[in-house]
């Protein structure tokens, strides 16, 4: 099996593949007219590889035949469009890049297999240990952590407040070194210098060590390059999904963590120190050494797995140009940028200018409040309700489980559904009712009434995993990608203010982001159907819009 692959469209030629299928078989898959925006074309042929067919793709071919072609309708397809749409000629995998190519289900099936456990897996056990270390705060607060620093709530309060400064303060230059040096190399270095500064925990004197490491640990803090890393891998609709089960390994290490830290705090008195001072250390270690084994499991793209301790690569030549060419068929904006090209100070401008992502922007900034409370102060409030240090960790388990459970479900149905916008409205309609539950509560509840109620609001379906998505799709470019994702994920008092937060959020910004995006896509489509085929090409050809602010370019909602 052979393949002839070439950086431009000029010196392009049929590729040669074993199949007993023509290549006319892919107007089988789906046709549609070339001269449609992308995003309609990328979207005609969903994916039929994964390994749960319902979970994992939104439309099925009946009994699709595993030998069939699966090479999706794109662009490319179009002799006249497709070379305004080409990769870079530094673009990373722009040496398996084939128009030509084509590949079957099969084949796809089984990559995409191989792509979860190498890449998924991986990702997925560095943001469980960083996890580990994120949630150690709370489960500290059930022992007399506070007691021993002689610290009040307040100091607690104003160390949350401080971490999270220092966390969106990083935000936007961790994604920009990211981008610089690769992801690579990033957040392996992240986990590890975040580790380091989680362990140091257990040398705790005070109120000032306490703000340092609070500081030291939102601004080293890995931020959203662990799931961005993964676009270069995954299409658009591949993604939500891997993300909800990105974020749904966070809640079963919150659930490990409890039993961890039950065994740890019971710790108390070794060697002369408190429970909680070993719970940082064991922690803080476990991570370090998950962040010294990603540096040998991150690969820089779908074309640069070989290196000197991996001299054999995990991807075949055939492996490697089936990944790209499906994912830039899918996204052809994938091809922009170079995996270690930094962005320009008028990318990042015209990136941070994107009034169309505004809308996201703001729920991104809303949308997690109402719950935020009760979660980070949950072992607070169980210990003051009368529950001891081991029983409340524990009893922080019954919300991971049902989180886990809820946020799968939620992002299984936006895409079945292939809706975002009222689909991510569900964790603050969900939170609602308990959040007025709990305004209506006595000052001294029931111990087990207050568990259940404040159990059910922290098993709210976590829409962030569908956001992030959303926030990806809609920056239609490598370089607004990077920036939009960090301003995305730049955010607390009081039981009535976080229903009325709650209720803004269900009433007005989810409908009237979806309102925004119908409204604009129908601007576009007016203009763009107005033009012949040859203004079509012409404006192709000469515009300098890039991304989302190109008139075929069409928002998802």
């Amino acid at each position: 099996m052979t393949t002839s692959v070439s950086a431009t469209p000029e010196q392009q030629t049929p590729t040669t593949v074993g199949f007993s299928r023509s290549v006319s078989s892919l107007s089988s898959v789906g046709k549609r007219s070339s001269s449609l925006p992308t995003g309609d074309l990328v979207e005609e042929v969903e994916e039929q590889f994964s390994w749960t067919n319902t979970v994992f793709r939104r439309k099925q071919i009946a009994h699709p035949d595993p030998d069939a072609i699966a090479t999706r309708r794109s662009v490319y397809d179009d002799p006249d469009l497709a070379p305004h749409y080409w990769p870079k000629k530094d673009y990373e995998n722009i040496h398996r890049f084939d128009t030509t190519a084509r590949w079957t289900y099969r084949e796809e099936k089984a990559l995409v297999r191989k792509l979860d456990w190498k890449i998924m897996v991986t990702a997925a056990m560095g943001f469980s240990a960083l996890n580990l270390d994120r949630s150690n705060i709370s489960q500290a607060n059930s022992d007399s952590f506070l007691q021993d620093l002689g610290l009040t709530t307040d100091d607690f309060n104003l160390g949350n407040t401080v971490f999270r400064l220092a966390f969106l303060c990083a935000e936007l230059p961790s994604q920009l070194v990211s981008k610089r040096i690769g992801p690579d190399r990033w957040i392996p270095m992240q986990i590890c210098l975040w580790s380091v500064v989680s362990l140091s925990q257990f040398w705790l004197t005070g109120r000032i060590s306490f703000l340092v490491c609070r500081a030291l640990l939102g601004y080293l803090a890995p931020h959203l390059t662990l799931p961005t890393f993964w676009t270069d891998f995954y299409t658009k609709t591949e993604l939500p999904m891997r993300l909800a089960l990105f974020w749904i390994s966070s809640n079963f290490c919150g659930i490990v963590a409890s039993f961890i830290a039950y065994g740890t705090l019971h710790m108390d008195g070794v060697a002369g120190a408190a429970g909680w001072r070993w719970l940082f250390m064991i922690e803080g270690i476990l991570t370090l050494l998950i962040g010294f084994l990603s540096f040998f499991r991150m690969p820089p793209s779908p074309t640069q797995t070989k290196t000197w301790f991996r001299p054999n690569g995990w991807f075949t030549e055939r492996e490697e140009i089936i990944m790209v060419n499906r994912v830039l068929r899918d996204d052809p904006t994938k091809g922009d940028m170079h995996n270690r090209e930094g962005l320009s100070i008028r990318r990042l401008w015209t990136a941070v200018c994107d009034y169309d992502l505004w809308p996201i922007y703001i729920l991104g900034l809303l949308f997690g409040i109402p719950n935020g409370p009760p979660s980070t102060y949950l072992t607070l409030l169980l210990r003051d309700i009368g529950f001891n240090t081991f029983d409340t960790n524990l009893l922080t388990i019954p919300s991971q489980v049902l989180g886990m459970v809820t946020m799968f479900v939620i992002t299984l149905v936006s895409e079945s559904v292939n809706e975002r916008s009222i689909v991510a409205m569900m964790e603050d309609l969900w939170t609602l009712p308990f959040l007025i539950a709990l305004y209506a509560m006595s000052s001294s509840p029931n111990p087990w009434i207050f568990f259940v109620v404040v159990t059910g609001l922290l098993s709210y379906p976590y829409t962030h995993p569908i956001q992030v998505g959303w926030c990806s799709r809609n920056a239609g470019a490598v370089a607004s990608r990077t920036v939009n994702a960090s301003l995305y994920n730049m955010y607390r008092r009081g039981n009535r203010t976080l229903i009325i937060i709650c209720c803004i959020n269900v009433c007005f910004l989810y409908p009237g982001t979806k309102a925004y995006y119908m409204w604009r896509n129908r601007q576009r489509a007016k203009i763009w159907d107005a033009m012949t085929m040859q203004e079509r090409a012409h404006y192709l050809g000469t515009t300098k819009d890039v991304g989302n602010r190109r008139l075929d370019f069409r928002f998802a909602h």
